[in-house]
């Protein structure tokens, strides 16, 4: 069976890179104790190591969509980052007391790119399991 394109998929990939950079860059710069952005506080050493986390992410997203074909599993491994990170976000805001709601909007554009990616997979003609399920060649 001949594949759709993926190139849809390949292109939103790279845009959430494109979202996780600014991400990185808020975390390494703005947010921290003594920051600009210190509510919820975080101290700035982990405000660093999160951003280092974001750049790996991004530069993930970059590389593998330039052949998403060859790496679709990387978007699998994104859907279950962002899932959890949407699900902890939440729950945080609904059960921590005095959690700000500050990054609720993060919250509804990772699970947006979630959406468009097994979106964009079903599109391309990828089964589901081929996101989570990397393919040994052979």
């Amino acid at each position: 069976m001949k594949r759709k394109s993926l190139k849809p998929l390949a292109i939103t990939f790279f845009v959430s890179g494109i979202w996780d950079t600014i991400a990185a860059i808020q975390y390494l710069f703005v947010i921290g104790t003594g920051r600009k952005i210190d509510n919820p506080d975080i101290e700035p050493f982990y405000a660093i190591f999160l951003g280092s986390f974001f750049l790996c992410f991004a530069y993930l997203q970059f590389l593998s969509a330039f052949n998403i074909k060859r790496y679709v599993f990387n978007v699998g491994c994104l859907v279950f980052g962002r899932i959890f990170y949407v699900i902890q976000l939440y729950v945080s805001m609904v059960f921590v007391a005095d959690f700000p709601n500050t990054f609720a909007f993060t919250g509804i554009i990772d699970i947006s790119f979630v959406l468009l990616y097994i979106i964009f997979a079903q599109v391309g003609g990828l089964k589901l399991s081929e996101l989570f399920v990397p393919k040994i060649a052979g």
